[in-house]
C-alpha cells in the first residue's frame, strides 16, 4: 500500500511540475529575456539598459514614420520631450523562432499637455550574436 501511494504521490509530482504555467513561464530563452531587459529599460527612460541590448549599427523602422540607423539615431528616439513620466509598457505575448522574437503589448503615457497615449504594439526584434540589430515597430494608436 505505501509503495502505491507513494508511486501516486511521485505520479502527482511529476504531472504537476510538467503542466504548471508558472514553470514553463519562468523558463525563458536568452533572446526573450534580452527583449525584457529592453522593455525594461524604456519603462524607466534608462538609455544605457536600452542600448546595451543592441548592436552598435542596429537598424529601428517604423515603416511609413522613420527609419533609423546606429544607436545615436535610435538614442534620440527613446524619449519624447513632450512625456511625462515613464510608459506604462505592457507585454502581452512573446513568440520566438530563430533569431527573432515577436513582442506583442500595449503602450500607455502622458503627455505634459495633458493629452494621452494610448496604444498597442507589435515589435519584430532581430537578434546578430545575442544582441538586436533590427527592430520594425508596428503601432496602433486606440481611439
Amino acid at each position: 500500500m505505501k509503495k502505491i501511494i507513494i508511486s501516486l504521490t511521485l505520479a502527482a509530482l511529476i504531472f504537476t511540475s510538467c503542466n504548471n504555467p508558472i514553470t514553463k513561464s519562468n523558463e525563458m530563452s536568452e533572446q526573450k529575456q534580452i527583449v525584457e531587459k529592453y522593455m525594461d529599460g524604456f519603462r524607466a527612460t534608462d538609455h544605457q539598459k536600452i542600448l546595451s541590448c543592441l548592436t552598435d549599427d542596429v537598424i529601428w523602422e517604423l515603416p511609413g514614420y522613420y527609419l533609423h540607423h546606429g544607436k545615436a539615431a535610435f538614442d534620440k528616439e527613446i524619449e519624447n520631450p513632450n512625456a511625462e513620466g515613464h510608459p506604462d509598457i505592457k507585454i502581452i505575448r512573446l513568440v520566438e523562432e530563430g533569431n527573432i522574437v515577436i513582442a506583442e503589448g500595449t503602450v500607455k503615457a502622458k503627455f505634459k499637455d495633458g493629452n494621452k497615449l494610448d496604444a498597442v504594439f507589435c515589435d519584430v526584434f532581430h537578434f546578430t550574436n545575442g544582441k538586436i540589430s533590427k527592430l520594425t515597430s508596428y503601432l496602433m494608436f486606440k481611439k
